[in-house]
């Protein structure tokens, strides 16, 4: 038995993952993406958010790489997609944690369909978060 040989509805795993300040500047420096919402707290209030908040392609990221990191082969990943439902405000000092949990949603022989949420606090900050995995 594979650890794919599951029903729907099982679930697969469940992580966590730290974001703080120090990690946004990382990204930033990575990604290019260099928006003060992401480092200025000052600006980030005046535009109404609630503070300095983490990239969305950081939010995807991560878990996207909990899956890859599960899999052991992210080159099985075909298809991986979200929608960013809610910012994720990161304090300072401190950190915040990501809560990820990948459910199976259904498989054939040869793919597996697998849904993770995303959250913060228990509220979702990603939505849709699905991937398509190859088992062969």
């Amino acid at each position: 038995m594979t650890r794919f040989d599951v029903e729907a509805g099982t679930e697969l795993f469940h992580v966590t993952r730290s974001i703080d300040r120090d990690r946004l500047v990382r990204y930033a420096g990575a990604s290019g993406d260099f928006n003060p919402i992401h480092y200025n707290e000052r600006f980030a209030r005046e535009v109404g958010l609630p503070g300095v908040i983490a990239h969305g392609m950081l939010t995807m990221g991560l878990a996207g790489s909990a899956l890859t990191d599960w899999l052991g082969d992210p080159a099985s990943v075909q298809e991986f997609g979200v929608r960013f439902t809610r910012p994720v405000p990161v304090p300072d000092p401190g950190a915040v944690e990501l809560a990820i949990t990948a459910t199976m949603r259904e498989r054939t022989s040869e793919v597996a369909v697998i849904d993770l949420k995303v959250q913060v606090e228990g509220r979702a900050v990603l939505g849709k978060a699905r991937a398509k995995v190859r088992l062969s």
